[in-house]
């Protein structure tokens, strides 16, 4: 086992690299994870770990082993000091754990619905790491088939992403594609399309979401792509009875989804 206890080496400033630029996590091909729960998150979603990275003065050598019971003949474990550690975590109150892992695919042709009546999100071009991170919290609660993300602005793997789903990156079925790439796999799929849109829509509790559903949701500021609108098989609202006439996106997107299962459970 290897222990590292200078932040000037060569394998940290790489790290900090990995943690701070989407550029370096593309281009190696890795990218961090931070803190107990996310890391067994990302092993039970069968990600490959090549490294794992804890600080003796935080959690011992021993608890490592038996929280994570990873080969060592695949993943390097390295002990780091206290100081490194805290050059290295996002969060003051994680456990003293962090590792390095490997993307998956995340191409339309590979997403694999759990049933045969998929309840599918779409956002398009969130930019956000808070949002997307709390739309994914939400679709690993809903327990939906899919997330899929139309004309991404960051990479999936960027730390606040990470962070703000809870490690919900790791546990639902995740596609990227641009608009015109999506919209024709949904029409490919019999899938129907559902936009939260201003214009032309009905009350988003009276649409039926009973048959194979993607609802889509987009930018707080500009809305949905009039590409999306012209596509949909309903577009719906969400009633607003203040005086502020939006609502943030992974709030609608919760409640959307929401009324689907209520209608899909109940009915």
């Amino acid at each position: 086992m290897k222990q590292i206890t200078s932040v000037h080496n060569q394998w940290v400033k790489n790290l900090l690299k990995l943690q701070e630029k989407s550029s370096e996590r593309k281009k190696e091909g890795r990218f961090m994870i931070e803190g107990i729960k996310e890391i067994q998150l990302a092993i039970k979603g069968n990600y490959q770990l090549k490294t794992l990275i804890f600080c003796k003065q935080i959690i011992p050598q021993t608890d490592v082993e038996q929280l994570f019971n990873i080969n060592t003949d695949e993943t390097d474990l390295i002990e780091i000091s206290l100081e490194i550690y805290q050059k290295l975590a996002y969060r003051t109150t994680t456990e003293g754990v962090l590792a390095v892992a490997v993307p998956k695919s995340h191409h339309l042709s590979d997403l694999k619905f759990r049933t045969e009546n998929p309840l599918i999100l779409v956002a398009e071009a969130p930019e956000k790491p808070g949002n997307i991170g709390a739309i994914l919290r939400t679709a690993d609660v809903a327990n939906l088939d899919a997330v899929i993300i139309a004309n991404p602005k960051t990479d999936l793997y960027n730390p606040n992403i990470i962070r703000s789903s809870v490690g919900g990156v790791f546990t639902n079925q995740i596609a990227v594609g641009s608009t015109t790439e999506i919209i024709s796999y949904l029409k490919n799929h019999q899938i129907n399309i559902f936009c939260a849109a201003l214009s032309a829509s009905i009350p988003y509790h009276t649409a039926n979401f009973l048959n194979p559903t993607a609802i889509v949701v987009g930018t707080e500021a500009t809305g949905l792509s009039e590409e999306w609108l012209k596509k949909a098989h309903q577009n719906i609202i969400i009633p607003m009875d203040g005086k502020i006439d939006s609502i943030n996106v992974s709030v609608s997107a919760a409640i959307l989804i929401f009324e689907a299962k209520r209608q899909r459970n109940f009915i």
